[in-house]
């Protein structure tokens, strides 16, 4: 016989809701039991940059630059007032102020300042603040070349306080990497990080000096990657906080290992705004080896110039996806003109690396040594072909000539189907603008016109045919089904370009 205590613990329950019961107890059992250590993994996902911050503070500097000018050089630049407030607010010295304090020099009217006594025609003046970051114990540290570009005298401050004169090794501005060496030894330095490891959505966080408060650490997320904002570039796009001064210094990855260096922020107001660019440090590393070993960057070029291939493009021409380079034109004479490049060409892969952006191109060639052989694959009127071409070393841009009109042009045509009225171009004018064929644009209506073609403009192909004269452009475009979007390859002074004609819907 069961007693009254143990009458009150057990429910006097049918089978089925024993069931119930047992089956709810061992739920709640099981919740209990689990919530402990849910809240536990929660909290150890939360990202610790303490360690990190600590190891790393030592192996970033900053960088303060220096100009000489003449003594009728103008004062300091003007300073944001409410900068200016916070500073004085929290008794931080100005940055990028003239060093008032007496010293060796003297301040203000003292031995050696401007106004004094054996005062000369040039005064120093601080000309910026910037970061960088330790990449050998022997003194060589990687910056922005936009932090010492124009700079008469370097400053570099470890810390441990110490300043010291560094001098410039190199710096290239279209990757806007330099190298500058401190005569130093047993420094603490970086590890550099792997990119292609590196994760949308990752922790990463910077260490400089934000007008100029040293040792600054701020952190965020990787935003994006492979962003195209340059000729030779392809950055790194996160929300770590940038500001001036952080020019230079490193991103890191949870491992402490570099992955960028902070060079760009995109802003409408100067200040941060929740975007910023890193320089992948691979390419960096690359330039900076370039720079230590020769003191400049020796890139390939094939002398074309290029634009994106948009998705209707595409389509129309038969490619599949938007992909490659689009050669808009090709500079006379040049590496890709002596191996049978041409402007409408589409490049797919450089040496067998496929091109997916137009900006994967300057990369892939600039990375070639010059004098070296490249394999271009290109898309051109529905094939792809294979050509060799001998790249030559960087050098700047030739301007290709405008194909002028001239008098006596020829009457134009019967208006074409799709809405463009046409002429046949002159002999001087297929030499003007070195090609074989193509005709004149003298009339836009209609579907063209809203394509956006207009009169001078030259069509070299239509739906991937090449055009030879006005006859030929108008049985070709008698053949357009009217219901299909039709490509057109069409040269503009010193560009080439596709158009897709969309008919009427």
């Amino acid at each position: 016989m069961r007693n009254a205590s143990t009458m009150a613990l057990v429910p006097n329950l049918s089978p089925h809701g024993w069931r119930r019961f047992l089956a709810t107890t061992a739920l709640l059992v099981a919740t209990v039991a689990w919530w402990p250590q849910a809240a536990q993994a929660q909290t150890v996902q939360l990202p610790d940059f303490s360690e990190i911050a600590e190891r790393l503070s030592p192996t970033v500097v900053n960088i303060r630059t220096a100009e000489r000018r003449g003594g009728t050089a103008s004062g300091p630049a003007e300073i944001d007032p409410n900068i200016e407030e916070f500073f004085r607010r929290f008794g931080i010295p100005m940055p990028n102020r003239p060093d008032r304090s007496p010293g060796p020099r003297g301040g203000p009217g003292g031995p050696g300042g401007p106004g004094g006594p054996g005062g000369g025609d040039e005064e120093q003046r601080q000309r910026g603040v910037g970061s960088g970051f330790i990449i050998s114990a022997d003194g060589f540290i990687m910056t922005n070349a936009h932090v010492v570009d124009g700079a008469d005298e370097v400053i570099v401050t470890l810390t441990d306080r110490r300043e010291l004169k560094a001098r410039i090794i190199g710096a290239d501005r279209r990757t806007d990497v330099a190298l500058v060496k401190i005569d130093a030894t047993g420094l603490p330095f970086v590890k550099i990080g792997d990119v292609g490891k590196l994760k949308v959505g990752e922790w990463v966080m910077a260490i400089g000096s934000p007008f100029g408060l040293d040792n600054t650490v701020t952190a965020g997320i990787v935003s994006a990657k492979q962003r195209d904002t340059g000729d030779y570039l392809s950055f790194i796009q996160t929300d770590v906080a940038i500001n001036p001064g952080n020019s230079g210094g490193p991103l890191l990855n949870m491992r402490g290992e570099v992955v960028g260096i902070n060079s760009q922020i995109y802003s409408r107001s100067g200040g941060f705004q929740g975007i910023s660019f890193a320089i992948q440090i691979d390419d960096a590393m690359r330039v900076a080896d370039q720079l230590r070993t020769v003191g400049r960057v020796v890139r390939g070029r094939i002398g074309v110039t290029i634009a994106p291939v948009t998705k209707e493009v595409a389509e129309s021409i038969g490619l599949g996806r938007p992909a490659g380079a689009l050669v808009q034109s090709v500079e006379k004479d040049g590496p890709a003109d002596k191996s049978g490049v041409e402007a409408g060409d589409i490049i797919v892969k450089v040496d067998g690396k496929t091109v997916e952006r137009s900006g994967d191109l300057p990369r892939l060639v600039g990375a070639t040594k010059p004098g070296s052989k490249a394999t271009l694959q290109i898309f051109r009127r529905g094939a792809t072909r294979d050509i060799s071409v001998s790249v030559a070393e960087f050098e700047p841009d030739r301007p290709t000539r405008r194909a002028a009109a001239e008098p006596g042009t020829p009457a134009p045509v019967a208006k074409a189907a799709i809405g463009l009225a046409v002429s046949d171009l002159s002999d001087a004018q297929k030499r003007d603008l070195r090609v074989r064929g193509g005709v004149r644009v003298d009339a836009a209506d209609g579907a063209a016109a809203r394509a956006g073609l207009r009169e001078g403009d030259v069509i070299l192909s239509l739906d991937n045919t090449e055009v030879a004269d006005s006859k030929q452009f108008m049985t070709l475009a008698a053949k357009v089904e009217k219901a299909r979007a039709v490509s057109v390859l069409v040269r503009r002074g010193e560009w080439t370009n596709y158009f897709v004609i969309r008919p009427t819907r």
